[in-house]
């Protein structure tokens, strides 16, 4: 039997821009496996002869979802895909926010206006100012916060959004996330390592899509408060069992309590590279993967 293929997905322009990338790659075939970076949407890649086609930086897909969409059904078909093709569906989408606070998971208030639908002034407007971004969004892209009383620019926001076609989020600005934003890394459902960053939407009222998206990004040891939550979020995802990674991002509410952010489940920053064990867990987690044809 024959080394096992792995392709690790990437995008074209998101190969250059990954600095986990080179590590996974290296710390795979070190196991043992023959692993190649792929970018997804690659002419002629012949996915059916890999054996497990993780996804690991296809950075450009919030701007092609239909076409990424199509190609994770497609590749599914003909191997083995991580995360699966319904998570990554599922997941793609920030509607799955509510869903899971239906479910119990602590999570910022998030309130979904659709194409077409109404937006309600008190939707807007908050003691500490609200957050609009898109539904469909990675890395912070046309994602601005908006302070007290800045009602009628947040709902300018919405109504840009709106009036694209896509659908709009919603969200209180919590104050705390100025003591940092929480990463918490699982790898086949076991806690990995945790990374804490800084306050990523600095200027209010303010469109940046060239904004570092991680910045200050350190080691940190999450309390049991977060990993209960973050626990709590994974066990509410639709199949909680067929995550071979994912990325709970948290930040504290006024009662400093931690509440979820956003459930990485795609493509996320694993910040590998600042915490060699994690890398080695990857690896791990990929591996086993192949041996139990996961």
């Amino acid at each position: 039997m024959g080394t096992s293929r792995i392709a690790v997905v990437t995008s074209k322009g998101g190969a250059d821009q990954d600095a986990d990338l080179p590590l996974i790659l290296t710390a795979l075939r070190a196991a043992g496996l023959s692993a190649q970076a792929v970018a997804w949407d690659e002419d002629t890649p012949g996915w059916e002869g890999y054996d497990l086609v993780v996804i690991r930086s296809t950075w450009d897909y919030a701007d092609r979802l239909a076409e990424f969409l199509a190609w994770v059904d497609a590749t599914a078909r003909v191997t083995r895909l991580w995360n699966p093709a319904p998570l990554v569906r599922w997941n793609s989408d920030k509607r799955y926010l509510p869903e899971l606070a239906a479910r119990g998971v602590p999570v910022v208030p998030t309130r979904v206006v659709e194409p077409g639908g109404a937006c309600e002034a008190a939707d807007f407007d908050g003691p500490h100012g609200v957050v609009v971004k898109p539904a469909v969004s990675s890395g912070a892209r046309d994602t601005a916060r908006y302070e007290p009383g800045r009602r009628a620019d947040a709902e300018r926001h919405a109504r840009m959004l709106l009036d694209q076609g896509r659908t709009a989020i919603v969200q209180p600005y919590l104050p705390l996330v100025e003591e940092g934003e929480r990463a918490l890394i699982f790898f086949g459902g076991t806690f990995s390592h945790a990374i804490r960053k800084e306050a990523l939407l600095t200027e209010a009222g303010l469109i940046d899509n060239f904004r570092v998206p991680h910045p200050g990004a350190a080691p940190y040891q999450p309390s049991e408060a977060e990993l209960r939550t973050a626990r709590a979020a994974l066990a509410a995802v639709p199949a909680p069992t067929d995550l071979l990674f994912a990325r709970v991002d948290l930040a504290l509410n006024e009662a400093r309590e931690p509440v979820l952010m956003e459930l990485e489940l795609i493509e996320p920053n694993l910040f590998l590279s600042i915490n060699p064990q994690g890398l080695e867990r990857f690896a791990e987690a990929v591996a086993d993967a192949v041996a139990t044809g996961r």
